[in-house]
């Protein structure tokens, strides 16, 4: 009875303590994270599915309480604490509480560093855990951190060791993340050959299942980017145009870089008139800042042929142009070109005064 009674207490206690903590979110999150952090402090000797659950809403209400007060280091000790309560909780539900763990330290800026090191520690429970299908889906984030941070050798180690331990799995989900990766870290090392090769499989392994919008949009632009790569940008323009629309109707922020990528393949194959109508309309109304004014300003040194303009975009544009490695590997070759037309323009004039007087005996002044 006793017992029981303690039970049914810590129960009421935690319940009374997330509806006090679930009505402060918003307002006062200081409060709201005391509350939620009571919550998973009570003691209950005899878990139930009940105070499990309230557990678990206080879990996930603490960690977007967390991130809007942009207290990272506080998520990284949480990821600590909760081990204890993570066995008690199912080892589905755990996993997903993990990767929100991590995914909340994501959402706050300038956390990279912290990040990796709190993949690393995850990764090292666990092993010790022997929690496998856990280990391998953060190594994957840590993997995709790393080809972030351009830590290129760390990300290949950890990739090629999931694909041999993902495929025998015959986990068809997570093998496609790992491919996806794996073609994007190649297009970073600049080997084409290989990187095509991975996407290849990726899409295989795609047509074999379900793929969420999100992840399909991923695909839709790795594909745009091999294909501009490879000089396609008519191919590359349709494949940023299908993940553009993917990621628009996700209201997923990846959709501008898509439609920015859509811009440079106009731009690319000289139909810098398409950039004036593809950001005219609701499209622009919704996207407009920086990223479309950059390539705007590319599009309009292009058409007016001028290197001068085009440094100038170059330089005032610098971290949407310069720093997107997508765009700036396309933008050096656009600028050779208008090296290459503004000396054939200066060129011009002359050559044909020369092949004038030379063959015709033609005055120059009939040119």
């Amino acid at each position: 009875w006793d017992r029981g009674k303690m039970g049914e207490s810590a129960l009421e206690e935690k319940q009374k303590l997330l509806e006090q903590a679930n009505a402060l979110s918003e307002t006062k999150p200081e409060e709201a994270e005391e509350s939620y952090s009571r919550v998973l402090a009570v003691t209950n000797e005899n878990p139930t599915d009940e105070t499990t659950k309230l557990e678990e809403q206080a879990i996930n209400g603490l960690m977007k309480v967390l991130v809007k007060l942009r207290k990272a280091e506080k998520l990284e000790e949480l990821s600590r604490s909760l081990r204890p309560v993570f066995e008690r909780i199912p080892k589905a539900k755990t996993a997903k509480l993990v990767r929100n763990l991590i995914d909340s330290v994501a959402e706050i800026p300038g956390t990279e560093d912290l990040q990796v090191s709190l993949c690393k520690e995850t990764i090292e429970w666990c092993r010790q855990e022997k929690r496998t299908f856990l280990r391998q889906r953060i190594e994957s984030r840590l993997a995709a951190l790393y080809l972030d941070s351009k830590r290129y050798t760390d990300c290949m180690t950890i990739i090629n060791q999931l694909l041999r331990e993902v495929k025998k799995l015959d986990d068809k989900a997570h093998l496609l993340e790992i491919q996806l990766i794996e073609s994007r870290v190649y297009h970073a090392l600049r080997n084409l050959p290989k990187a095509r090769a991975a996407l290849t499989s990726a899409r295989t392994t795609a047509n074999a299942i379900y793929v969420p919008p999100a992840l399909q949009g991923e695909i839709d632009m790795q594909a745009g980017i091999v294909a501009a790569e490879e000089k396609d940008y008519k191919t590359a323009y349709s494949y940023f145009f299908e993940a553009f629309q993917g990621f628009t109707t996700l209201d997923d922020p990846r959709a501008v870089r898509n439609l920015k990528y859509m811009l440079l393949c106009k731009i690319m194959t000289q139909d810098s008139q398409d950039v004036t109508n593809l950001l005219s309309g609701q499209i622009a109304l919704k996207y407009s800042g920086k990223e479309l004014d950059a390539m705007k300003a590319v599009a309009a040194a292009h058409t007016s042929r001028s290197l001068l303009e085009f440094e100038k975009a170059l330089s005032v544009y610098e971290k949407e142009l310069s720093e997107d490695l997508i765009v700036h590997s396309h933008l050096s070759a656009l600028y050779d070109t208008l090296l290459e037309q503004n000396l054939l323009r200066l060129i011009e004039p002359f050559s044909k005064v020369v092949r004038a007087t030379r063959h015709h005996g033609i005055h120059p002044s009939l040119h």
